[in-house]
C-alpha cells in the first residue's frame, strides 16, 4: 500500500497569489452543520479570503457561529433590524459570498447576491429540481449578457476529492471503459445530527436524503466515467426502506452511456449494508475508489495484479474547493469543476433516477450531460 498526498495534476490550478495583494472580502451565508464544520474552516484556511460577515436567517445562529470564527466578524440575519441580507449585500468590502442554506431556500439568495454583483459559491445541489436549476442558470446568463461581472460556482466537493481525481487519471491509462458498478450504502438513523436538521427530517424537496446526498455520488460517477462516457439514459427502481426517511431512501439503477456501455448505480440511506465502492472496468484493467483508497488492477480482476493507494489528510475536499474558487476569483477565471452546467448534469441524473422509479423502471433519456 502506497501513501500518497500530492495534489493530482488534473485539479484546475491557478498561479500562486502574492501575499501582498488585498484579501477578497467574503461572507458566509448560512450557519448550519456544513457551514460550521466545513465552510468556516475552509475560508479561514484560505489566505486570500477574509471573512467579513456571517448571515443566518436567525440572529442567534449567526452570532453563535461568529463567536467561533477568527477575528471580528459582523452578523446579519432576517430578524436583525437594519442588518439583514440586503444590508450585507450592500457592503462594498464584501465581493463574494459562500451560500450553504437548505435546498429550497438557496435560489432566492443566489439570485439576490448575483444581482448585487457578488461572486457566489453555492452548495450543491444546484437547485431542488432540473426546472428550478435551469431557471437559475437562465437568470445568471441574462445578468452576464447585461454586463454583470459576478460569477457563480457550485460547491461539489467530490470533484475535489484526491482519490477521485487520482482514479480518473488511472482510468485513462487502462483503455476504454467497458462497464461500471457503483454501490453507496449506509443507514441514516433517527437522532443523528444531519437527520435532526428540520429541513432534512421533513423534506419539501424531491428525494429527501437521496437528493441531498445523492448528487455527490452522481458527480463522483460522472468524474470517473469521463468526458468520453457521458450517461445517455437510465432506468431505476426506488423504495422507502426506513419510514423516517421519506419520501424514498433507496435507488437501484442501470445507466447507459453514449458509447452503449452500461453499468449499475445503487444508493441507499436506509439499508443494513454499508460502505461505498465505485468500480470502473476498462479494457486493460479496472479501478476502484472506496473512501480514501484507490485500487488499480491490470488485467482481469481475478488475476490479482493490483496496487492500492491510500490518500491521507485530504479531508472532505471542501478546503480544496474553496481554495480553488478563491484562486479563480483572484485570477479572473471560473473553475470548470464548479460550473453550473456540471452541477445541472449531476442533478439531472439524480432526478432521472427518481422519475424512473416513479414509473417502475421506465427508461429516462438524459439531455444535459455534456458538461
Amino acid at each position: 500500500t502506497v501513501q500518497y498526498a500530492a495534489t493530482p495534476s488534473n485539479i484546475q490550478q491557478y498561479p500562486t497569489v502574492s501575499t501582498d495583494k488585498m484579501a477578497i472580502g467574503v461572507a458566509l451565508i448560512g450557519s448550519g452543520i456544513f457551514a460550521t464544520e466545513q465552510h468556516l474552516p475552509a475560508i479561514e484556511a484560505t489566505p486570500i479570503l477574509q471573512l467579513k460577515a456571517i448571515f443566518s436567517r436567525s440572529l442567534v445562529a449567526a452570532t453563535t457561529l461568529a463567536t467561533v470564527a477568527k477575528g471580528d466578524v459582523d452578523t446579519y440575519a432576517d430578524d436583525n433590524d437594519g442588518k439583514d441580507y440586503a444590508a450585507l449585500l450592500a457592503r462594498s468590502d464584501i465581493t463574494a459570498v459562500i451560500i450553504a442554506l437548505p435546498i429550497n431556500v438557496q435560489p432566492a439568495y443566489i439570485e439576490a447576491a448575483l444581482a448585487a454583483g457578488k461572486h457566489v459559491l453555492s452548495e450543491k445541489p444546484i437547485a431542488n429540481d432540473v426546472e428550478a436549476a435551469e431557471k437559475l442558470i437562465h437568470f445568471y446568463t441574462a445578468l452576464k449578457e447585461k454586463g454583470n461581472k459576478a460569477t457563480w460556482g457550485i460547491a461539489e466537493n467530490f470533484r475535489f476529492l484526491e482519490p477521485f481525481q487520482f482514479a480518473s487519471q488511472e482510468i485513462e491509462k487502462l483503455g476504454g471503459v467497458v462497464g461500471f458498478r457503483v454501490k453507496v450504502f449506509q443507514h441514516v438513523k433517527a437522532g443523528t445530527k444531519y437527520f435532526e436538521t428540520e429541513w432534512r427530517k421533513t423534506p419539501s424537496h424531491q428525494g429527501g436524503f437521496l437528493l441531498d446526498g445523492g448528487v455527490h455520488f452522481t458527480a463522483g460517477t460522472r468524474l470517473l466515467l469521463g468526458a468520453n462516457n457521458r450517461p445517455s439514459s437510465l432506468s431505476a427502481y426506488t423504495a422507502l426502506l426506513q419510514p423516517h426517511l421519506p419520501p424514498i431512501d433507496t435507488v437501484n439503477s442501470i445507466w447507459q452511456t453514449t458509447k452503449g456501455i452500461s453499468g449499475t448505480v445503487q444508493i441507499s440511506f436506509g439499508t443494513s449494508l454499508s460502505g461505498d465502492e465505485y468500480t470502473i472496468a476498462c479494457s486493460d484493467g479496472s479501478v476502484t475508489v472506496s473512501r480514501d483508497t484507490v485500487t488499480v488492477r491490470t488485467g482481469e480482476e481475478k488475476d490479482g495484479n493490483q496496487t492500492s493507494t491510500v490518500f491521507t489528510g485530504g479531508g472532505s475536499g471542501v478546503k480544496a474547493e474553496v481554495k480553488a474558487w478563491a484562486e479563480g476569483l483572484e485570477a479572473g477565471k471560473e473553475n470548470t469543476l464548479q460550473s453550473p452546467a456540471a452541477a445541472l448534469a449531476d442533478l439531472e441524473l439524480l432526478e432521472a433516477m427518481l422519475k424512473s422509479g416513479e414509473g417502475e423502471g421506465v427508461k429516462v433519456v438524459l439531455t444535459r450531460q455534456e458538461a
